[in-house]
């Protein structure tokens, strides 16, 4: 067996590898594409069984499929884990390969759940239609802009018909008539583009048990329900909702010392899309629910707003995880609750009380 540490770079990749049957160990930079192609196509054919670890980065998905491609099992790991593991304070590239073959030959390496090709390829769909939505806002408020400066202030009724109509009826300076045409015309390839892509989605959803569930939940959209199944992968990865919570970044930093504890903002971690549509959708949630709305005002009079969002966005992340977990709808989750059926956690400790 050939196992590989992989220390991966956009343009090139250091190499550790060692073949387990003679203990020989050899080091190697390889540049990307041609000269990484050709020396893992020669590795596969001496009919080794290869295993191949690296830390979790982007832009490497044409790697990993020429790695599917020659059956080399591919191990993605924690990158702040590996560097917790590291010993020495000098980093080098060398250095960082031979570390990740070192975990890998002690069994130590820290891998982690990697999403299938299908996963990842429809969250470019709710990536795209997300940053498609994001330009629209932008091109729309510049509209707004070029509007309130000619003294229109319609809002949202500046794009129905009629506040359209007023907007190209006025006479503005050469410039700035470009400006308004350039973006109305922006606007109209948006609009189909994103409503294309919102069908799409749509379609997605109707093939997914899954994320029809959760949209039984007040507040839970297809973009939002999808969102969420796709992100979280397999519901048993987590064993409680603080672990979803911390996924998502939705737990504050902490700063302790001694006696004293500080809490800081969220860490932000994990998707940002997915946490601002569980932040959107907790809003509409809480309209709908009685008592989470009584929750949230409680929060935003103690807290303000912007905390009392966040909370309930978390309470909102933590329902869903265990209607995923459970295989539940709102209905169900309403009639036995979120943790029913599940081990109760006192102070860190597990136990089985009935």
């Amino acid at each position: 067996m050939i196992i590989v540490g992989c220390d991966y770079h956009p343009g090139f990749q250091q190499i550790a590898y060692v073949d387990t049957e003679t203990g020989e160990v050899k080091e190697q930079r390889l540049e990307h594409r041609e000269l990484a192609e050709k020396f893992y196509r020669e590795l596969a054919s001496q009919g080794e069984t290869i295993r191949l670890g690296m830390e979790a980065s982007g832009h490497a998905r044409w790697f990993e499929r020429l790695l599917a491609e020659l059956n080399i099992e591919l191990w993605i790991g924690d990158a702040a884990k590996i560097r917790a593991k590291r010993v020495r304070k000098h980093k080098t590239d060398r250095q960082d390969a031979q570390h990740i073959l070192q975990l890998l030959r002690e069994d130590r390496f820290p891998q982690i759940w990697v999403a299938s090709w299908e996963n990842r390829d429809l969250r470019q769909l709710l990536w795209h239609r997300h940053r498609m939505v994001q330009a629209r806002t932008r091109i729309m408020n510049q509209l707004q802009a070029v509007a309130l400066n000619e003294g229109l202030r319609c809002k949202k009724k500046l794009w129905r018909e009629q506040g359209r109509k007023q907007l190209e009826a006025y006479r503005l300076a050469p410039w700035a008539s470009r400006r308004r045409e350039d973006l109305l015309k922006l606007l109209d390839e948006l609009n189909p583009t994103i409503a294309e892509l919102t069908q799409a989605i749509d379609q997605e959803v109707e093939k997914s048990a899954e994320a029809g569930r959760l949209m039984t939940h007040p507040g839970v959209g297809p973009l939002t329900a999808l969102a969420f199944v796709l992100i979280i992968g397999r519901a048993e990865r987590f064993q409680c909702g603080k672990q979803i919570a911390a996924y998502l970044g939705l737990v504050p930093l902490e700063d302790s010392s001694g006696e004293r504890r500080r809490l800081g903002h969220i860490t932000k971690q994990g998707s940002s899309m997915l946490r601002f549509l569980l932040v959107e959708s907790a809003q509409v949630a809480a309209r709908s629910i009685p008592h989470w709305r009584n929750q949230y005002f409680h929060l935003a009079m103690r807290r303000g707003r912007k905390i009392a969002k966040v909370a309930m966005a978390r309470k909102l992340a933590v329902r869903l995880f265990w209607m995923m977990r459970q295989g539940w709808d709102y209905e169900q989750v309403n009639k036995f609750g979120s943790h029913a059926g599940q081990p109760e956690h006192r102070h860190g400790v597990q136990s089985n009380t009935e």
